[in-house]
């Protein structure tokens, strides 16, 4: 039987696949594992630096497995939760690289991302409320954070599908290409990142991703609390010399 997700590292990259497609990627137990015990392999590895969240067969994924639902097979891992990364996700940055359909818990994952890129022809959507259940994964909280309230509302309520260009002009979506592409476009977007320093990055995403909860009288102590180990870090001195020794630097993640 073929493992519910893949996984394959390339210049710093790691790409997560589910690899359900004959159940256009839904997620189960396996695969809610299968991605946790990814997520805590690339984030302890020092040649990772970024992290690409995708589906294999053209989808994404369709959400929640509703057959292992009824029978029991729950999709939530430990604290990492629904699909082992949207309760607790990367420390690492992460990329969903989307292609046809993320609905329903499938597009919660996609909000556990840092950053989207989909084909022009996907369609996100929180179907949910037609099947009598409520999108507990993520969905509802993060959502009404991406984009405005009212286009939140409109997809919560109706369940309805949206196409990628209209996500992308609320402000969801990086970058939109043509069908098939989405995958290679998140390697270029990768590599992009995985230029920085590793100890930057993840320091970088803590910020943006915690002050979200800072007032602004403890705002810039909490971020010195993350950032000053990075001062101080073997990789900071590395980035000076080599900027004027006018080469790539060699990150240690030290």
């Amino acid at each position: 039987m073929p493992e519910a997700v893949l996984t394959e590292v390339t210049d710093g990259v790691a790409v997560i696949t589910i690899n359900r497609p004959e159940a256009r990627n839904a997620v189960n137990g396996d695969v809610a594992r299968g991605i946790a015990t990814a997520v805590d392999e690339f984030d302890a590895r020092k040649d990772v630096q970024v992290l690409i969240l995708t589906g294999a067969g053209g989808t994404f994924s369709a959400g929640m497995d509703l057959k292992g639902f009824l029978s029991g097979d729950s999709p939530n891992f430990a604290d990492r939760g629904f699909g082992g990364i949207v309760q607790r996700p990367p420390v690492k940055p992460v990329i969903a690289a989307v292609e046809g359909y993320a609905l329903a818990g499938g597009f919660e994952l996609v909000l556990s991302c840092d950053l989207v890129v989909a084909s022009e022809t996907a369609k996100f959507g929180l179907p949910e409320v037609r099947r009598s259940l409520v999108a507990g994964a993520g969905g509802l909280l993060r959502l009404p954070k991406r984009i405005p309230y009212y286009l939140a509302m409109e997809i919560a309520l109706t369940g309805e599908h949206f196409p990628a260009a209209r996500l992308q002009q609320a402000g969801l979506v990086n970058q939109l290409v043509p069908a098939g592409g989405a995958l290679a476009a998140a390697r270029d977007l990768a590599a992009r990142i995985a230029l920085g320093g590793p100890l930057a990055l993840t320091a970088t995403k803590r910020v943006i991703v915690e002050s979200a909860d800072w007032n602004s009288a403890e705002a810039f102590q909490r971020q010195g609390e993350i950032i000053t180990p990075v001062f101080t870090s073997a990789d900071a001195r590395e980035g000076a010399l080599a900027f004027a020794e006018k080469r790539q630097p060699q990150w240690r993640g030290e």
